[in-house]
């Protein structure tokens, strides 16, 4: 079984790292930090969102969820962000499921707390506008590639979506899983991770994947991950940085 280790610090959130010193200062008395396990649910479609998440070393998806219980991925987010902030700054209402990846740890802040914060400084308001824009990019870019780009394109992309948002090359994601993330049947999932791994892309073992070569399965996504890496390294320069 593949294991994640926890981080230990508010500041492995790349957001709250970037922080300046005093607006640090001025959430840091209000964060929880938390334990989140895998496939948690954060929060309900239509229920009321209380807290926003900071990831340190786990990811965090928004879910669509259809009425016979199937479910596609709308957005994600990792140590480079915050979760629940953004879908809540008006309504306070999910528009989807969150649910944790990967088993990790978290900062926590109630809403009302963080949107006092973000009213009353302005270099707090300036990094959360360069995430949104980037989180909207992402978002916009996955319309795209899901209708024109083909279920191993997306597969790659999604894997290294996560790959590059954890400190580790050991994923524990299944073929279930990625399934139900990309809105395909299993036995298409496992006829693509199979290929890969013939391709020595990936290696794959028991509850997860390892991926062996990154650069080459970079080279077999689609231009939808540079794309929006691109966006994400001139929005938040701090978001990114070489493996």
């Amino acid at each position: 079984m593949i294991k994640v280790q926890s981080a230990k610090d508010h500041r492995a959130n790349r957001l709250l790292a970037a922080l300046e010193p005093e607006d640090f200062a001025d959430l840091e008395p209000h964060l929880e930090f938390v334990h989140l396990h895998q496939r948690q649910v954060l929060c309900e479609t239509g229920d009321t969102m209380r807290h926003a998440y900071f990831p340190h070393d786990t990811v965090i998806s928004l879910l669509a969820v259809m009425a016979d219980g199937s479910s596609a991925e709308m957005s994600l987010c990792g140590r480079e962000g915050v979760s629940g902030l953004v879908n809540a700054s008006v309504s306070r209402k999910a528009f989807g499921c969150y649910v944790v990846q990967f088993p990790g740890t978290a900062s926590r802040i109630d809403l009302d707390t963080m949107t006092a914060a973000i009213t009353a400084r302005p270099n707090l308001q300036r990094v959360l506008r360069h995430f949104t824009e980037a989180t909207m990019a992402r978002i916009l870019q996955s319309v795209a590639c899901n209708a024109l780009h083909s279920v191993e394109a997306r597969c790659c992309r999604f894997v290294l979506m996560l790959h590059s948002r954890i400190d580790h090359d050991a994923l524990p994601i299944t073929h279930e899983f990625l399934a139900e993330r990309l809105g395909v049947q299993r036995s298409t999932v496992s006829s693509v991770m199979g290929k890969l791994q013939s391709r020595g892309l990936i290696k794959q073992g028991r509850g997860g994947i390892i991926v062996t070569d990154p650069s080459r399965l970079e080279d077999a996504a689609c231009e939808c991950y540079g794309r929006v890496r691109d966006v994400y390294e001139r929005l938040l320069p701090y978001a990114t940085h070489s493996r």
